[in-house]
């Protein structure tokens, strides 16, 4: 099957898989005997990137919906992102440049975790708390909206009131609420109290709004505020859903927001996109990925599936792969309506930080799980331990390292312990955090999930779990009127 261990884009992201391979592992003859499923698969995810539709995915009104989370990679006249919808972006960022204090995103799901990735890659550490001319002029990044907390949103009004009373003027505040009808009750709630807040307290605040919502008057109470109140609205897509809106308006407006180079993101994104869309079989890094997973679950019993992001600025990437994981994947019924009860669990780590937690539940626990690690070769900055105690062996050990030495040291370790052991692992590899290497990561990670589902035979773009609940909760807070 030509399984060298090791796929990806020259010069870019690398998915090493051979530690999911072998002797009680994935055998390469299971891999063949997936073979046909897995061509009928790749040729499902190429009809939907050219037709926009997958089989038997439905609206919740119960017709066709379209799928055109491909489409976000290329910049084209009615796809989700074209020339002028970038430009648009580009123009929102520098307008906000030098001029706006501080914004705040107010979303849930992936209208939150898509900004929080951006967010977490794109902006030095401490952002916030750099002088303006450290954030090259870009405005401070709050985020409200992904929960329902009131001591939470309040600490949030009681902090930008006393940045204004400190600075003696007041802020200029951009509120960015983000929501397809306008009315998901965790961001209107939080946009709500903070826009009257702010309201109440011009000598604290100058707010502005920037909404972020489809663009119908009738099905968003969103936009038909942005045309009542001529706020500036940009668009979620059709065919995005939440989960897959980080590289569409959504998550690009965050970009927008730090000055980050949405054009390469997007080149990045579409590099994958061609590469999954023209290979072959085990040569497709994505469709590998999927099968892998697949068989590892389905002939291993592997339903655990660790992202264990090497640096802190990787969390919640994985927390975003949890929500994109669970809601494709995790369904009660197949496309054909029969019980499938198909899924994996995902799990969100850190590393080193969880080595020294969750690391033994990986080691010694249940042979439950494939834990895959995520690599960034060269970090965004080289940092050498000194030793302050050049009398304490201790320190010795360490001094005169780089801190990205150690932790790609603890990285290997943690990875050859599991593998010595018969423990499912892999790695995905980065050269480095820049946007075009997180375009190729995210769309392999969307184009893995999308070719499980066809694997799997289940609809990985629909969520009725989630509106189950949803259901339930509008006719509690009915009945309490």
């Amino acid at each position: 099957m030509g399984l060298t261990g090791s796929t990806g884009i020259k010069g870019g992201f690398q998915f090493r898989y051979q530690n999911l391979i072998g002797a009680g592992r994935v055998t390469e003859e299971a891999l063949q005997a997936l073979q046909p499923a897995m061509d009928r698969a790749a040729a499902a995810v190429r009809e939907i990137r050219g037709g926009g539709f997958s089989k038997a995915h439905l609206s919740k009104d119960g017709t066709p919906e379209h799928v055109y989370f491909p489409r976000q990679a290329y910049l084209a006249e009615g796809n989700p992102n074209d020339e002028e919808s970038v430009r648009r972006l580009e123009e929102l960022g520098a307008a906000w440049k030098d001029t706006v204090d501080a914004a705040v995103f107010i979303g849930i799901g992936g209208s939150y975790l898509g900004d929080k990735v951006v967010f977490d890659l794109a902006a030095k550490p401490y952002w916030n708390q750099l002088p303006k001319k450290e954030r090259n002029g870009y405005p401070q990044i709050y985020f409200a909206g992904n929960n329902v907390d009131g001591t939470a949103l309040q600490g949030l009004m009681r902090h930008l009131t006393l940045q204004a009373q400190h600075v003696g003027h007041p802020l200029h505040i951009q509120l960015v609420p983000i929501s397809k009808s306008g009315t998901t009750m965790e961001p209107l709630t939080s946009f709500a109290a903070l826009l009257s807040y702010m309201r109440k307290h011009p000598e604290w605040f100058v707010t502005d709004i920037t909404a972020v919502t489809v663009l119908d008057a009738e099905a968003s109470l969103l936009y038909r505020l942005a045309q009542e109140n001529n706020w500036p609205a940009f668009s979620i897509p059709e065919g995005i859903g939440g989960r897959f809106c980080i590289l569409s308006n959504p998550g690009l407006l965050m970009c927008a927001a730090l000055g980050y180079d949405i054009r390469s993101l997007l080149e990045g994104a579409r590099e994958m996109s061609e590469l999954c869309l023209a290979a072959e079989g085990t040569d497709n890094p994505a469709l590998l990925n999927a099968a892998l997973k697949f068989l590892a679950a389905e002939k291993l019993g592997a339903d655990i599936e660790v992202l264990m992001g090497y640096g802190d600025a990787l969390q919640c990437l994985g927390a975003w792969y949890v929500q994109l994981l669970a809601e494709s994947l995790g369904k009660r019924l197949d496309r054909n309506g029969k019980t499938a009860f198909y899924g994996r669990t995902p799990v969100v780590a850190v590393g080193t930080t969880d080595m020294h937690s969750m690391t033994q539940q990986h080691q010694d626990g249940k042979r439950n799980k494939v834990i895959q690690f995520l690599e960034v070769e060269k970090p965004a900055e080289a940092l050498v331990v000194d030793n302050p105690f050049p009398q304490e062996k201790a320190f010795s050990l360490y001094a005169g390292k780089e801190m990205n030495v150690l932790l790609q040291a603890a990285l290997t370790a943690n990875e050859t312990a599991l593998t010595e052991d018969g423990r499912l692992n892999a790695r995905y590899v980065l050269p480095e955090l820049s946007p075009r290497y997180i375009g190729q990561l995210l769309m392999f990670l969307m184009y893995s999930i999308a070719y499980e589902g066809e694997l799997a035979d289940v609809d990985a773009y629909d969520q009725p779990g989630v509106e189950a609940y949803k259901r339930i909760m509008k006719a509690e807070l009915a009945k309490a009127e």
